[in-house]
């Protein structure tokens, strides 16, 4: 059985060119573009999931002409032609950084030629190569949406031009083994993948899921220097993470380890994941991907492998973790007093409940306004269930009066209220509390089972939390 991996489309409106260096040092690449009537050409490249500009050329004499003191970082870049910004890729080697390229950009694929760039022609030949046999490849795909009862002879034909291709890039592979070309082909050839015939029909899924996973960076390697500039290392990272890994925290981080583990020799890739997997985790709505961020700041920036940042910068981010540590899923919820309308004191674990929710909200708040109902709703079907509602209203001072008037006139008077009324607890930074509303749902020892929910759906979350216990 084989499993496609496409997330390199090429894209044949587009075309790519190539780096030649020499013993002037730097880079310097000259562009004759035939169909063209702009004077102006841009110098782009790839880096991660993002497209960068490097330079830019205005004509002269027919020509553009992109040139500079140091050379290029190698990978593909882009020729970007104005005004509506289509691109010619183009690959750059480390050694081949001072070449010419003539371009039709009628016809980019057939008619790009170079001068001082094998990596290019290399890589061209191979474009013309699958070209001859796009047309074909296409039509048939046509006609089997087309025609149903002559689909099965399509489907066997279009296998033969599979075949074709994929004897095609093996060859390259084979003949070409340490050229971009080569890479960007590995990064997208199939992954044979056993049968599993013996096996019933739900473990063969699940075993050909894991041998996928297993192997999905078998031929792309992320310590390759040029892999931050190839276009393809995002897809493949977040394709691995989003679609072949289980979307819950502890699936993500083991994930997030293995991807950084194989960049330890990359520092550009390392240091540009570890940022992104951490500023994934502080922006997800998933619940629970704090643990994500606070696993991220403990095993890389408190550890010193953040070379790059600055102290201050790293302090903010360890402190951060600090404050998200105590909160996490499966901790048990820190215990502070409230004060009730009447003075009177309460404790979170003073509550004697089977289920605690902590709802913080605000008067004023329009969010709050919308879940307040669904949450008396929650309420009224689950109180006689263990379940116990602690409402703290985050008005103070002089304000505080509002979070009364506004119990009484929602009808939020069926369970218990409280406030912070004199700032004694803390509670908005010991709970996260940046915004309203926030949902915490303890289990009886006062451990956090979940939090940051909608109110919408806390009655959804609370069944399923009964039902899980009742399984156990």
């Amino acid at each position: 059985m084989r499993i496609i991996i496409t997330l390199f489309v090429f894209s044949f409106l587009f075309s790519f060119a190539a780096w030649a260096s020499g013993p002037e040092g730097g880079y310097r690449i000259e562009v004759q573009c035939q169909n063209y009537d702009g004077d102006t050409l841009k110098l782009g490249y790839y880096f991660g999931k993002s497209q960068y500009l490097k330079d830019t050329a205005l004509v002269n004499q027919g020509k553009f002409v992109f040139e500079g003191d140091e050379p290029l970082e190698p990978g593909v870049y882009l020729l970007v032609i104005p005004p509506d910004n289509k691109f010619v890729h183009v690959l750059v080697a480390a050694d081949q950084q001072r070449f010419s390229l003539t371009v039709d950009l009628n016809d980019i694929v057939k008619s790009a030629k170079f001068k001082g760039s094998s990596e290019n022609e290399i890589y061209y030949d191979y474009l013309r190569k699958l070209e001859e046999r796009r047309p074909r490849a296409e039509e048939l795909k046509k006609l089997m949406i087309e025609d149903s009862l002559q689909a099965g002879t399509y489907k066997a034909e279009l296998a033969v031009i599979d075949e074709e291709v994929a004897k095609i890039q093996a060859e390259e592979i084979k003949k070409y083994p340490k050229t971009i070309t080569s890479m960007l082909i590995r990064a997208n050839q199939e992954i044979d993948v056993p049968p599993y015939e013996d096996l019933e029909e739900s473990d063969r899924k699940q075993k050909q899921y894991e041998y996928f996973r297993a192997h999905y960076f078998d031929q792309f390697d992320l310590n390759d220097p040029r892999a931050m500039r190839s276009g393809v290392i995002h897809q493949k990272i977040d394709f691995y993470l989003q679609k072949l890994t289980y979307q819950v925290p502890d699936s993500q981080i083991v994930a997030m380890d293995y991807l950084l583990s194989k960049m330890d020799k990359n520092p550009e890739a390392f240091q540009y994941y570890l940022v992104h997997f951490l500023n994934e985790s502080a922006r997800s709505k998933r619940m629970g991907m704090d643990a994500a961020y606070v696993h991220l700041v403990d095993q890389y920036y408190a550890k010193g492998l953040a070379t790059w940042m600055e102290k201050e910068q790293l302090d903010k981010l360890i402190a951060q973790a600090e404050t998200l540590r105590p909160i996490l899923i499966g901790k048990i919820a820190p215990d502070l007093p409230f004060f009730k309308e009447n003075g009177e004191t309460i404790t979170i674990h003073s509550i004697k409940a089977e289920y605690t929710v902590l709802f913080f909200w605000d008067p004023e708040c329009g969010h709050c306004k919308k879940s307040i109902p669904f949450i008396i709703d929650f309420y009224n079907a689950y109180k006689d269930k263990g379940v116990e509602l602690l409402a703290i209203c985050t008005k103070t001072g002089s304000d505080i009066s509002s979070c009364w008037s506004t119990i009484k006139e929602r009808g939020m008077d069926i369970w218990v209220n409280a406030s912070d009324q004199y700032l004694k607890n803390r509670y908005k930074v010991i709970y996260d509390v940046k915004t309203t509303p926030q949902i915490f749902v303890l289990d009886k020892d006062k451990k956090i089972l979940v939090k940051k929910i909608a109110g919408e759906d806390l009655a959804t979350v609370m069944e399923e939390i009964i039902k899980v216990k009742s399984e156990k």
